[in-house]
């Protein structure tokens, strides 16, 4: 399907689940940071991180425009708000200029992204297109992110948050059920929880952290740790459902690694996603959960 597009891609292509019906556009190759140990996404060697040359990224849309139909615009790839912000905005031109029926534009970003640039930067790429940023906290809480190398802290990441909602914009926010491993678990879920109350995103996700090609490059810097059983997944998600206290916000744990898929709006919702929880712990044989060969990345 790549291939047929006018679109220059190196793969592996990333993109978060909701952007399955999304033109993925790449305005850089790679990630800026690149040392978060539980990634894999940007570690192949032909994704080595660089700003694709501007010129070509607007050809880039202009043909794609004159080829088809799109309405709905992906950013790719780890973190397009590095770029400055006078060039998102001239690709956002583009992208309305050369796509008229395109009505949403994201993003992925990384927090420290946004310590560059303004509320005011934000609010004019927001109404130039720029909806919706996925911000990968991981978790809320500073051990976690320094044992993981994530680069952040849980005050950068709510700091980006609030940054982006002054803006206006829409925040799509992830956390890593299990990265604290045993010894973390609890701390991990509990921190996560205050990150969000702090925050009020409009979208809260979770996934189950997982390691396809090998735990060795985790492992390097966090040589204790200890993955979490199937029920202990559960006992932190119930942890971080408890300390919860959102008014309006979309939450999804429906994400291939998940083995309990949960989907409903916080706080509404909360306690009959706690109930669901509490019956994978007493019931799992019942509970509906993915099976195992479902849940492979």
């Amino acid at each position: 399907m790549l291939d047929q597009l006018p679109i220059s891609y190196i793969e592996p292509v990333f993109r978060p689940p909701s952007e399955a019906h999304s033109l993925i556009l790449p305005v850089t190759n790679g990630c800026s940071w690149n040392q978060c140990t539980f990634c894999e996404m940007y570690t192949a060697p032909q994704k080595k991180f660089r700003a694709r040359k501007e010129a070509e990224v607007l050809d880039e849309i202009r043909r794609t425009g004159e080829k088809m139909i799109v309405q709905r615009v992906f950013l790719a790839d780890g973190d397009a708000m590095v770029l400055p912000t006078q060039r998102l905005l001239r690709i956002l031109e583009a992208i309305r200029d050369d796509m008229p029926e395109v009505n949403r534009v994201t993003s992925y970003c990384l927090p420290r992204n946004l310590k560059r640039k303004s509320v005011a930067e934000l609010q004019e790429l927001r109404e130039a297109g720029l909806a919706m940023l996925y911000i990968g906290a991981e978790s809320g809480d500073d051990e976690v992110l320094e044992r993981v190398n994530k680069g952040e802290t849980a005050a950068s990441t709510i700091d980006a948050l609030n940054k982006a909602g002054d803006a206006g914009m829409l925040r799509s926010v992830m956390i890593l059920n299990g990265l604290g491993g045993r010894s973390l678990s609890r701390q991990h879920a509990l921190n996560s929880a205050r990150l969000a109350n702090a925050t009020q995103p409009e979208f809260l996700s979770t996934l189950v952290v997982s390691f396809p090609q090998g735990m060795e490059r985790f492992q390097a810097r966090y040589p204790d740790f200890e993955p979490l059983a199937q029920d202990e997944l559960f006992t932190e998600m119930a942890w971080l459902l408890d300390g919860l206290e959102l008014d309006n916000t979309v939450f999804r744990s429906d994400h291939a690694s998940n083995y309990l898929v949960l989907k409903g709006v916080l706080g509404a919702d909360k306690a009959r996603m706690q109930e669901q929880v509490q019956a994978a712990l007493d019931a799992p044989a019942r509970a509906g959960l993915r099976p195992e060969w479902m849940r492979g990345l």
